[in-house]
């Protein structure tokens, strides 16, 4: 009697699972990368014309008024140092915090998990604004004396300073958005004046007490302060904290993914 024939061994997929969620983010970014950038007129070229704009604005502006900015000698290269820093803020914490609701039909998928979308949305992001701020610095520095001794480690700094602060108030403000839709009505009136309380326009050293204990806790005046302390080699900015900023960051990361972890379904189903 012939022997029963075994069925073939089944292949482990675990390494297909393990790769699942880097295909998944991967797709995650080509759909953020044409819905938010290959439908209109100029995609990614419009990501470069608003800090442009807004330095040239700044520029004009102000050198009718003054004969040098407050550091150094070059307008451009001194509003840029603050202008770069917060609209990468403004982007990625915008951003971030839409992604649930960007990509609420697919998380009905099991293979799409909410932290895809948030970390998909905030890669894609973060690379054009890195790319981005290369671009106009770079051409700055092309285009003017603007007798300036650049730092890259203190500009990466700077740009990871924004980064991470930004992914905490993003993911937070995920939550939020999502539970209390009236919250992004509220939000997007109380940071209005952001701009102005940032520094960019302005150095924090010049500001008055007790205005300047106040400012301190904005953590976008750290980040500028290491921009621009990475361009003007004689700026101390001793009042900036990299720890601040990034035990900030860190802590609203930890603290809206703990709770998007448990709420997430019922936040997506409202």
């Amino acid at each position: 009697m012939a022997e029963p024939v075994s069925p073939p061994a089944l292949r482990d997929l675990g390494g297909g699972r393990r790769w699942g969620s880097a295909r998944t983010i991967g797709a995650l970014i080509l759909r953020e990368m044409t819905t938010s950038y290959g439908r209109s007129p100029g995609g990614y070229l419009w990501a470069v014309i608003e800090p442009v704009a807004a330095i040239a604005v700044l520029t004009g502006l102000f050198a009718l008024a003054f004969q040098a900015p407050r550091l150094g000698t070059n307008f451009p290269i001194f509003y840029a140092t603050g202008v770069i820093p917060f609209l990468m803020f403004t982007d990625l914490a915008g951003k971030t915090a839409a992604a649930l609701t960007f990509s609420k039909a697919l998380l009905a998928y099991p293979s799409v998990t909410f932290a895809d979308a948030i970390i998909a949305r905030f890669a894609l992001n973060l690379a054009t604004q890195v790319m981005v701020a290369a671009i106009v610095l770079a051409g700055i520095l092309w285009a003017f004396d603007t007798r300036t001794a650049p730092d890259l480690g203190l500009i990466v700094l700077a740009l990871a300073m924004v980064a991470v602060c930004a992914l905490g108030v993003g993911v937070v403000n995920c939550l939020l958005f999502t539970l209390l839709p009236v919250w992004q009505r509220v939000w997007s009136i109380a940071t209005r004046p952001l701009f102005l309380l940032s520094g960019v326009l302005f150095v924090f050293d010049d500001v008055p007490a007790p205005y300047d204990d106040w400012l301190w806790w904005n953590p976008l005046i750290h980040a500028v302060g290491v921009m621009r302390r990475a361009f003007y080699f004689n700026y101390a900015g001793e009042y900036v904290s990299v720890a601040y900023v990034v035990g900030l960051g860190m802590g609203l990361t930890v603290t809206g993914l703990l709770f998007l972890r448990r709420y997430h379904r019922v936040l997506l189903n409202r």
